[in-house]
C-alpha cells in the first residue's frame, strides 16, 4: 500500500517546481503524505513511497534500488530520454490522488480498487482468487449458459497472470473479482471485454449461487455500467446472452439493454487447454460455436 509521494526534483524551473509544490498540496488535501525533495532527501529505499522523478537518472537509480518510480515531464525537461518508463505524467497539478495511488498499485503487482456499492466492491482479480473461481463455477448450473473454466487449474492461474500482464495493465479495464464486503467473500465476477469481430465492447457477470437471489447481480451490475459511462467514457455497452437464459436476459431488459440480433459465436477456442509452457499454441481451427442473443445499452 502507497503511504507516501516523494517529487524527486532535479530541476530549478520555477514552474515545475511550482506545479509540484501545488500537486503536493492537492494530494494531501486527499490525505496523502506528499511533498517535494532533491535526490538524496527523504529517498529510502521505501516499498511503500512511490517516487516521481524529472530526471531519467534519477528515475534509474531510484527504479534500480526496487523502489517504486515514475516520469515527472515539463517544459523544462521536454528532451530528457523517458523510453521505457511505464507511467510519465505531466501537468501533475491537474492529475488526482487516484491515478497516483493506481500507478503505484500497477508498479507493485497490486490489483486496482475499482468501485464500490452498498454491499460489494470491485477490484481487479489476482491469481490467488483463481481458487475460489473454481468453487464458484463448481455447480453444473454456472456453466449451463456461459464457458466454464480451464480442467487444469494450474492451466488458469497462467492464463489469468497473463491476462493480469495483457489486459489490465495495456487496458485499463478488464472482468472483475466481486467480493462482498460484510463477509470478505469472493462472490462473483463483472467486468468488461473487448471481443474480436464486434465494435461495442462487451458487459460480462455471475453471481455464484450461494449468493443468488440477494439482488447482487443488478447491483454490481448497475454499478459497472457507470462506471463505463462516466469513468470509461463508453457511450454504448453489449452483452451476449446464450439462447435460452431467460434470467439473464429479462435481468439486462430491466437495465436497459435491449434485443438486436441473435448470432452464433464461437466457444472453447483453446479446446480446454490453455497455450504455452510445453503445450504448444492450441487455439482451435474450428471452435465450435453457440446461440446468443446480442443485447445493447446507449448511454
Amino acid at each position: 500500500m502507497m503511504k507516501k509521494i516523494r517529487f524527486v526534483l532535479h530541476t530549478t524551473d520555477e514552474t515545475a517546481r511550482d506545479a509540484a509544490a501545488k500537486a503536493c498540496a492537492h494530494l494531501q488535501k486527499e490525505g496523502l503524505d506528499a511533498r517535494v525533495t532533491g535526490d538524496g532527501e527523504d529517498t529510502a529505499q521505501e516499498r511503500e513511497t512511490l517516487f516521481v522523478c524529472d530526471d531519467p537518472a534519477d528515475l534509474k537509480k531510484k527504479t534500480g534500488a526496487g523502489c517504486r518510480a515514475i516520469a515527472y515531464r515539463h517544459a523544462a525537461n521536454r528532451a530528457a530520454d523517458f523510453s521505457g518508463v511505464a507511467y510519465i505524467f505531466e501537468e501533475i497539478e491537474e492529475i488526482d490522488a487516484d491515478s497516483y495511488i493506481k500507478a503505484y498499485q500497477r508498479l507493485s503487482g497490486e490489483p486496482w480498487e475499482i468501485l464500490e456499492t452498498k454491499r460489494l466492491r470491485l477490484r481487479e482479480s489476482t491469481v490467488e482468487d483463481v481458487d475460489a473461481f473454481y468453487e464458484i463455477y463448481q455447480p453444473p448450473e454456472m456453466t449451463r449458459y456461459m464457458e466454464g473454466l480451464f480442467g487444469n487449474p494450474e492451466d488458469e492461474k497462467r492464463y489469468m497472470a497473463d491476462y493480469i500482464r495483457n489486459v489490465y495493465a495495456l487496458t485499463g479495464f478488464g472482468v472483475w473479482t466481486v467480493i462482498e464486503k460484510e463477509t470478505g467473500d469472493i462472490v462473483g465476477r463483472c467486468g468488461y471485454s473487448v471481443r474480436g469481430g464486434f465494435e461495442n465492447t462487451e458487459i460480462g457477470f455471475l453471481v455464484g449461487v450461494p449468493w443468488q437471489k440477494k439482488g447482487y447481480a443488478t447491483e454490481m451490475i448497475g454499478a459497472v455500467l457507470a462506471y463505463g459511462k462516466e469513468a470509461l467514457l463508453l457511450d454504448r455497452v453489449q452483452a451476449l446472452v446464450k439462447e435460452g437464459n431467460g434470467v439473464s436476459l429479462r435481468l439486462l431488459y430491466r437495465l436497459g439493454f435491449e434485443a438486436v440480433e441473435t448470432l452464433e459465436v464461437e466457444e472453447d477456442i483453446y479446446g480446454g487447454i490453455y497455450p504455452g509452457e510445453g503445450n504448444g499454441r492450441r487455439v482451435r481451427a474450428h471452435a465450435q460455436k453457440g446461440r446468443y442473443v446480442r443485447m445493447l445499452k446507449t448511454f
